[in-house]
């Protein structure tokens, strides 16, 4: 007697487990099912902020909605940035069709004065405000092939030992007419033990980096440039290229981290003074068509910076501004050869 209804309590407590058992794995079955309906809502309503939360708690479903709310955020922050990325980009396009389309209707418009015109000084004068607005629209779509080129992901380029002062004497001279008529003089510095500095480079590429810095010297400058050629030991720059992709896709420029240089890199420090350093935003500076004003009336295509990130990106350096105390100060380093 005492056997069997030991046995009875066994199937008794046997059955209570099986069917306990029964309802966790209907219950389990059903936030599955429960959280299945979750992801088909959320992809079918694009609710970006939705997650998943648990009525039933184990350790298996935790780290599976833990997983899967890790993964929604990586997918909306995807989004932010595509979405961001794009704005960029449609700004960026209806800035270049500004461009684009100023010279143009000044050259138009000049054209048809010089047509309509009978004082033939009057007519040469206008055919040569043409002749100018057509010169910019060309240095434009220039700068925005050599842009596209220097951001293209299989771009590359062919490295050499280079020195430094030649490349930087021949950029200089490039613009000595432009230097002379304001009256500025360029302060070039450099110690004597530096003198012959070489840095791996392509030669082509540092002297468009070179020019391109003048040139941005010369356009928004209110004062001559001082040139700094150094070899650091180390030295805090900003990595070209860094925290772009959110807002100019694969190919845009925030500079915002910094980097400690690799002992005996070369540094060019250009240095000149600005009518307000606190309009510029040094962390935007290397963005494609930025120039430092909403209005956009600033001359020059606003790429001449993003080429010299790109270019010195593909020459494995660095490339940092800072605006302060009325100068603007950019810092290009390359390896040291």
């Amino acid at each position: 007697m005492a056997a069997q209804t030991i046995l009875l309590i066994c199937v008794i407590v046997l059955g209570a487990a099986g069917a306990l058992c029964a309802l966790v794995l209907l219950a389990r079955e059903r936030e599955l099912g429960r959280i299945a309906c979750a992801i088909e809502a959320r992809a079918e309503q694009g609710l970006g902020n939705a997650r998943i939360t648990l009525h039933v708690h184990s350790a298996g479903l935790t780290r599976l909605a833990q997983a899967l709310n890790a993964e929604f955020d990586r997918t909306e922050e995807a989004r932010i940035a595509a979405e961001r990325a794009h704005g960029a980009f449609q700004q960026d396009l209806a800035s270049l069709s500004h461009d684009i389309r100023t010279p143009l209707a000044g050259a138009q418009g000049y054209l048809q004065l010089a047509e309509r015109t009978e004082d033939a000084e009057a007519a040469a004068r206008f055919r040569a405000q043409a002749t100018e607005r057509l010169a910019t629209m060309r240095e434009l779509v220039d700068s925005l092939f050599d842009y596209a080129r220097a951001s293209d992901p299989d771009f590359a380029l062919e490295l050499e030992p280079v020195e430094v002062m030649p490349a930087l004497s021949e950029a200089l001279l490039t613009f000595y007419p432009d230097l002379n008529a304001r009256g500025w003089e360029p302060r070039v510095l450099c110690a004597e033990a530096d003198a012959g500095v070489c840095t791996l480079a392509n030669r082509e590429a540092l002297g468009r980096v070179l020019m391109n810095l003048t040139v941005n010297a010369l356009r928004h400058g209110m004062g001559a440039p001082t040139v700094e050629v150094a070899r650091e030991t180390a030295s805090p720059v900003t990595p070209a290229g860094a925290g772009t992709a959110a807002r100019n896709g694969a190919a845009g420029t925030a500079h915002t981290a910094s980097a400690v240089l690799p002992a005996g890199s070369v540094t060019m420090r250009f240095a000149n003074p600005v009518a307000d350093a606190s309009r510029i935003d040094a962390e935007r500076l290397f963005d494609r068509f930025y120039r430092g004003n909403a209005a956009r009336t600033g001359e020059g295509t606003g790429l001449g910076l993003a080429i010299v990130a790109r270019l010195v990106e593909a020459m494995g350096g660095t490339v940092a501004a800072q605006a302060a105390d009325g100068t603007l100060t950019i810092t290009v380093a390359l390896p040291a050869a």
